[in-house]
């Protein structure tokens, strides 16, 4: 008998840290290519790349989503062709890692060494409004978070 499990990691470790947000309003394509950016780096430097992805002086190689993305030259740092600078998630993302270091800070951890092992992004649900159509219908207007 098959069961459903939770596939997101639980790391109950005392040398380990979490941080999580939930429905947050930020788009789930950029910030899982962002993300995934940042998976296996030092905090400290992946709080510079993002930081560096704000001020466009390193870019985000959209790997998985990327039709329609353009070329970028920073890309070949990361051996791609196409990159975007998401402002928004990494925002999003720097806040989560300034939470998680916060935690860290709080289970007596050496800040400077924690590493983003596992990150995962999932999609919120979409914001409903509605639009008004001829001969007195309705239709749902909605917006990806």
């Amino acid at each position: 008998s098959l069961k459903m499990v939770r596939y997101s990691l639980d790391p109950e470790n005392p040398t380990k840290c979490k941080s999580r947000g939930s429905n947050l309003r930020v788009h789930f394509k950029n910030t899982r290519e962002t993300a995934q950016a940042i998976k296996g780096m030092h905090i400290r430097k992946a709080n510079k790349y993002l930081r560096d992805v704000i001020v466009k002086h390193q870019c985000v190689p959209f790997r998985r989503y990327n039709g329609g993305v353009g070329r970028c030259a920073q890309a070949k740092q990361h051996g791609w062709t196409q990159g975007r600078w998401p402002k928004k998630s990494a925002e999003f993302l720097l806040h989560m890692l300034k939470n998680a270091e916060s935690n860290a800070e709080l289970k007596g951890l050496d800040v400077d060494s924690l590493v983003i092992e596992h990150i995962q992004v999932n999609k919120a649900p979409k914001m409903r409004r509605r639009t008004y159509r001829a001969h007195g219908r309705i239709n749902p207007y909605m917006s990806s978070p």
